[in-house]
């Protein structure tokens, strides 16, 4: 970067530095010399008084700002900075009639001393300028070096951003030049420098300076303090960049990634499909003996990657996903974007992964809520499930196992279904039977409920949040795991809530959130005041015994 020590003489003149600057930066020297005046007449202003009419104009041929006062010629002067008298003008000489305009030069440059002291002894009681020169010429040999600087700085900037604004969303190569405070890596990338912050580098990967790296370029700062380009190792759009590198048949359009899941610097899922069907999507991405794959997973260092077929049928998706685990059986609820697979009791820690991740990633890849549930687990719910709904008094056990075939597994869905949906189950007895089982499920729940409630008042612990959730009428463990999974994780959550927010977030429905809401409001306002002092008689009488 150009830099002047001080205001150039005419041996170093600024015209020459300005060229040297716009040839070597590619700026503009129209714009150098734009800024440059502005500085040098805002720094004159200062010094001089905002009231003159000053100019500071470039002078192509000595290569120097020159600096120019005006005053208009009037019969009175009533500002002395900006007018001269006719009757000066006369005195002094000069070629001016009233309303012209005099120009005078104000001589600042230590090679026009002795001008300044010709102007001064003549002009000086009139111009006023003698006291402030001195000042002037050594600020504005600062101000030019600093707008210089700080201009060129400035379209510099300008120049990366537009560079590298278009290469958002790439790859890009480059060495790692040096280490910062916070652990972020700087990377040299050509034309300038990106930043690999710790956020976005992958955990377990080290570098030391020179060492090559490859990185996704996932933003462009233009108003950074550092660098501009921002890098990441971390991003999932890493893994897609890196695969579009090496199989052509994506670069080309005809494999499409359709979804990226990822953990940095431990495991990747990647989803694929292909609008050739003479083209196998996973085939093309492993390579030939695994060769394109393998490229990928040595320039993660490692990372493990799956390599997911897409299926547009929601449960083949999952079933892909989760492998290698294998999947005996599928349970879907649409309205919840919600999977329950049941996969065999020895493969249930393959499916779900190490902390989770295996089951993790295919949430993430395929967009679905997935419960792994072992065979075992799912034979304990069926039959749980079965003997619940059997509590209804007119549900048999061959109607209970129906209904649960059908998708109701608890006695709230039971409440919440319509007449029709449950009218079509088999051996049910048609409208008129639905009508009742929906009504003595509303009853049956409400009987359990209080049963609860009876339950906790007789016990001296403190009761959990999900137990009073529970005591609210119309909640069940479906709806408390649905409010849990919102946020709503307590009587006071819910209530302090919108209902159509509640509706929203939960994907309960404005019907079931406004039941709930009031069921919350009643509980708290009645039933929670005769448990709580059942409760405190269940204590007293405990401290009395043991006293």
């Amino acid at each position: 970067m150009a830099t002047m020590a001080a205001m150039p003489t005419s041996e170093t003149s600024l015209g020459s530095i300005l060229d040297q600057v716009a040839k070597e930066k590619g700026i503009d020297k129209k714009i150098l010399v734009e800024t440059i005046e502005a500085a040098i007449l805002k720094a004159a202003q200062s010094v001089f008084g905002p009231t003159r009419e000053l100019e500071a104009r470039f002078n192509e041929d000595t290569g120097q700002i020159d600096l120019f006062q005006y005053m208009t010629v009037v019969e009175a002067v009533t500002e002395p900075e900006r007018e001269i008298s006719i009757t000066d003008v006369d005195k002094l000489k000069l070629d001016a009639t009233l309303g012209e305009e005099l120009g005078f030069q104000v001589f600042w440059r230590p090679e026009d001393a002795e001008k300044a002291r010709d102007q001064d002894k003549e002009y000086g009681d009139i111009l006023k300028l003698k006291h402030g020169r001195t000042t002037f010429g050594r600020i504005a040999a600062q101000t030019a070096k600093q707008v210089l600087l700080q201009r060129v700085r400035d379209a510099e900037r300008d120049l990366i951003f537009n560079e590298y604004k278009d290469r958002k969303g790439e790859l890009i190569r480059g060495i790692v030049r040096r280490f910062e405070k916070g652990n972020n890596i700087i990377v040299d990338i050509g034309r300038t420098e990106g930043v690999l912050t710790f956020r976005e580098q992958t955990p377990r990967e080290t570098y030391r300076p020179g060492d090559r790296i490859v990185a996704y370029v996932k933003d462009i700062d233009r108003e950074a303090r550092g660098p501009q380009v921002i890098l990441s190792r971390s991003d999932p759009r890493l893994v897609e960049k890196l695969f579009e590198a090496e199989v052509p048949e994506i670069y080309e359009g005809i494999v499409r990634i359709v979804s990226v899941a990822r953990e940095p610097g431990a495991r990747s899922k990647i989803a694929v499909t292909s609008r050739d069907a003479d083209v196998d999507p996973v085939g093309a991405c492993v390579g030939m003996k695994g060769s394109r794959v393998q490229a990928v997973v040595q320039e993660l260092r490692g990372e493990k990657i799956d390599i997911v077929p897409f299926d547009r049928d929601p449960a083949r998706y999952v079933i892909a996903a989760i492998q290698p685990a294998e999947v005996h059986k599928v349970i879907v609820d649409e309205a919840d974007g919600r999977m329950e697979l049941v996969v065999p009791d020895e493969k249930l820690s393959l499916a779900i992964g190490r902390k989770g991740q295996n089951v993790r990633l295919a949430a993430q890849l395929t967009n679905w809520k997935l419960d792994i549930i072992s065979e075992t687990k799912f034979k304990q719910m069926e039959e749980e499930a079965i003997s619940a709904l059997q509590q209804m008094d007119v549900v048999t056990e061959q109607i209970a196992k129906s209904m649960y075939r059908l998708g109701f597994r608890a006695l709230e869905e039971v409440s919440e279904a319509s007449v029709e949906e449950l009218a079509a189950i088999p051996g049910l007895g048609g409208v008129e039977a639905a009508d009742r089982i929906k009504s003595q499920a509303d009853t049956t729940m409400e009987r359990l409920r209080q049963e609860r409630i009876r339950s906790a008042s007789s016990r001296t612990e403190p009761l959990t949040d999900r137990e009073r959730l529970m005591f609210i009428r119309g909640v069940g463990d479906r709806t408390v795991v649905l409010l849990e999974e919102a946020g709503y994780r307590s009587v006071e959550d819910v209530l302090r809530e919108d209902e159509d927010r509640l509706a929203i977030r939960t994907g309960l429905g404005i019907k079931k959130a406004r039941a709930i809401k009031q069921g919350a409001r009643d509980f708290v306002e009645s039933e929670q005041k005769v448990l709580d002092a059942a409760r405190a008689d269940v204590r007293r009488a405990a401290e009395a015994r043991h006293a």
